[in-house]
């Protein structure tokens, strides 16, 4: 439910910056990742903060909640506007980040791999830089999110442990080792890949298709979501 709004947010808010910026650069695509991956928080952390309480709840009579709306809602009853954006902070450092590798890996590869319309093999060298950079991207910031999900879990099962992000850092660590910010990261790694690979793959196909007919069937190269005419190169994301 989250994604459907949160893809559109990323997608328009980057390629909209990147226009505003002005010239298809490197630090650019970083910058408009990073602006995306920012705003995006507003959606994103409501709904991962709903997701790990879903996940960690009992099962049958030890529900506490019927699903996602309904444990927003309680979170919001029982501790208000604070509650819901429990993680924020560390959802910002985690995403403003990675969305900002996520875009100008992306870029790197297309460019290198020569993605141009025409290409027999477009589609499976869409597929590889978006996986790739999906990868990247959770490597970039894995440990916050490590962070971030301990966080947003606290005080489910007992009192709160944690008073703050780096406490629980601090905690961690000592508790568990350096180890303890890479759980979870197999299994993460294994899903990143073909869900971007699928993502950016998509909009690049449908951005293209799109814009040819609104030129009236007159070809258009592939570009970056909302990249305007003024970027030069026609494989930029």
């Amino acid at each position: 439910m989250g994604l459907t709004f949160i893809n559109a947010l990323v997608f328009g808010v980057q390629g909209n910056t990147l226009r505003a910026l002005g010239r298809d650069t490197p630090l650019n695509q970083f910058l408009a990742g990073a602006a995306a991956g920012a705003i995006q928080c507003v959606i994103c952390c409501p709904m991962e903060l709903a997701k790990t309480r879903l996940q960690l709840q009992g099962a049958g009579p030890a529900r506490t909640y019927t699903g996602s709306l309904d444990c927003l809602a309680q979170i919001y009853r029982q501790e208000g506007l604070p509650g819901v954006n429990r993680g924020m902070v560390s959802t910002l450092l985690r995403e403003t980040p990675s969305f900002g590798v996520y875009f100008l890996t992306y870029d790197v590869l297309t460019r290198a791999l020569g993605c141009e319309p025409g290409d027999r093999l477009l589609v499976p060298k869409l597929l590889l830089a978006g996986g790739t950079s999906g990868i990247a991207s959770w490597l970039s910031t894995y440990p916050v999110d490590v962070v971030k999900s301990r966080l947003q879990a606290d005080g489910l099962r007992g009192a709160p442990r944690y008073r703050g992000f780096l406490d629980c850092v601090r905690q961690s660590y000592r508790a568990e080792g350096w180890r303890v910010f890479t759980r979870g990261l197999a299994s993460t790694l294994l899903r990143a890949f073909p869900v971007n690979a699928a993502t950016f793959a998509t909009v690049t196909v449908v951005l293209t298709y799109a814009r040819g007919q609104e030129a009236d069937g007159e070809a258009v190269p592939a570009a970056a979501p909302a990249a305007g005419p003024a970027l030069a190169q026609p494989s930029s994301l």
